[in-house]
């Protein structure tokens, strides 16, 4: 550890209840995209009490704190901030009971299934420690506390507002997302690291008619079946086996009671891809295969088939990823790690590619040591670990908190430090 890193990090025990605290609190009271009022107020009152200068409601929601500490690099560091429509199911005595009203209407319950809360605490932390210790560094940290990740249009919406204009040039942006990795890990990976995401509504159309007269309809549920079937092949027999991909039907709703044949049924998909090339044969495929089905089906009008939501690849700079490397492995030792390609996806190289600022994002481990090494002994890792997003997904407090603070801190310092 540099003097510089061992300086800055000396107070942390002193702060780690305060952190624990802070971390069962969010996760209590988990808010959905661009609604984090309450924990966009917890950051920036947190952020003021350290001395920072604070900007508010960046694109509705969004936080930035700035304390500049003489001449130095910029270095800005990112954490999102928003929940999930997820019953929580993990029994912790600080789970959330949350119910809210989601943009369609209807009641929701609410958790924290991806980790941003642990994401807020350990930028709240690493901030607080950044101020306490100014004589250890120079230059200008920018603290940013993203809403709406999930929906991905938070980053978007900051950007919009002005945030480029609101914000310091930094000379790098770093973040990081807790993954069912042992807490203690930490992972990183230069160039390609999280897929690209594109959601999709479909809509099929048919005829509807009474359930007993087949004869006289169109049926659109059997055509939506004969879909999903047929989307399945698409990785399997039309990529490589070594080309990653991902299609997902995650929603399919035709129909309003049993006796009634509907006129049209809604099919929702999720994909993952690693690179534009396999993007565009695959949204290729699906467009041709539902255009197809629906003519084989006797479909009487076009299929619809609307994006709405797209999420980037997220491709870290080489230079920046080498440089938070090799000093995660000076500070972590064994624990640090080049972590695997990763499905899931992310909004955050936005913000940096609207600065034109380099970037690395990497990974932390929040799952219990002994859970894990006993599902890996078993050869169960996907049936006993739980992911993000899983209404059983919370991360193990501790070292899971430590850890987020300390390599945030540790990556930021990197340029500090030299």
């Amino acid at each position: 550890m540099t003097d510089c890193t061992h300086a800055v990090l000396s107070g942390l025990a002193e702060i780690r209840s305060d952190l624990e605290d802070l971390y069962r609190d969010l996760h209590r009271n988990p808010e959905l995209g661009l609604r984090e009022h309450r924990t966009a107020r917890k950051a920036s009152n947190a952020l003021r009490d350290f001395g920072y200068e604070v900007t508010e409601g960046i694109g509705g929601t969004g936080v930035i704190g700035v304390p500049a500490n003489g001449d130095g690099p910029t270095v800005m560091a990112r954490a999102d901030m928003d929940a999930l429509p997820v019953r929580e199911q993990t029994g912790l005595p600080y789970a959330s009971t949350v119910i809210l009203t989601g943009s369609d209407g209807t009641e929701q319950p609410v958790m924290h299934a991806c980790g941003h809360d642990v994401h807020v605490t350990a930028l709240i932390g690493c901030a607080r420690l950044m101020a306490q210790a100014k004589d250890a560094w120079r230059g200008t940290f920018v603290a940013l506390f993203q809403p709406s990740e999930e929906n991905g249009d938070g980053a978007h919406a900051m950007i919009d507002d002005g945030l480029t204009a609101k914000a310091p040039q930094p000379d790098v942006v770093l973040a990081q997302h807790v993954l069912p990795y042992p807490a203690g890990y930490v992972g990183t990976r230069p160039g390609p690291f999280l897929s690209a995401a594109d959601n999709l509504r479909i809509t099929v159309h048919g005829r509807g008619a009474h359930s007993s007269m087949p004869q006289a309809a169109v049926d659109p549920v059997v055509m939506a079946a004969m879909i999903v079937v047929r989307l399945q092949t698409i990785v399997s027999r039309e990529l490589a086996a070594t080309t990653p991909a991902v299609v997902t039907v995650s929603s399919i709703h035709a129909g309003s009671g049993p006796n009634v044949i509907p006129d049209n049924a809604v099919i929702q998909l999720n994909v993952r891809t690693c690179d534009d090339a396999t993007r565009t044969q695959v949204l290729k495929a699906i467009e041709r295969i539902v255009r197809t089905e629906c003519e084989a089906s006797g479909s009487p009008k076009a299929p619809e088939i609307e994006k709405t939501a797209a999420f980037p690849p997220t491709v870290n700079d080489e230079e920046a990823t080498r440089r938070v490397a090799e000093a995660f492995a000076a500070h972590f030792g064994h624990d640090a790690h080049t972590i695997d390609l990763q499905t899931a996806s992310e909004d955050m190289s936005e913000i940096p590619q609207a600065f034109g600022a380099p970037f690395t994002y990497w990974g932390i481990g929040g799952i219990d040591a002994d859970l894990y090494a006993e599902a890996a002994k078993n050869g169960t890792i996907a049936q006993d670990v739980p992911v993000n997003h899983s209404p059983t997904f919370a991360p193990v407090i501790q070292p899971t908190l430590d850890t987020g603070v300390s390599a945030m801190l540790v990556a930021a310092l990197a340029w500090f430090g030299s």
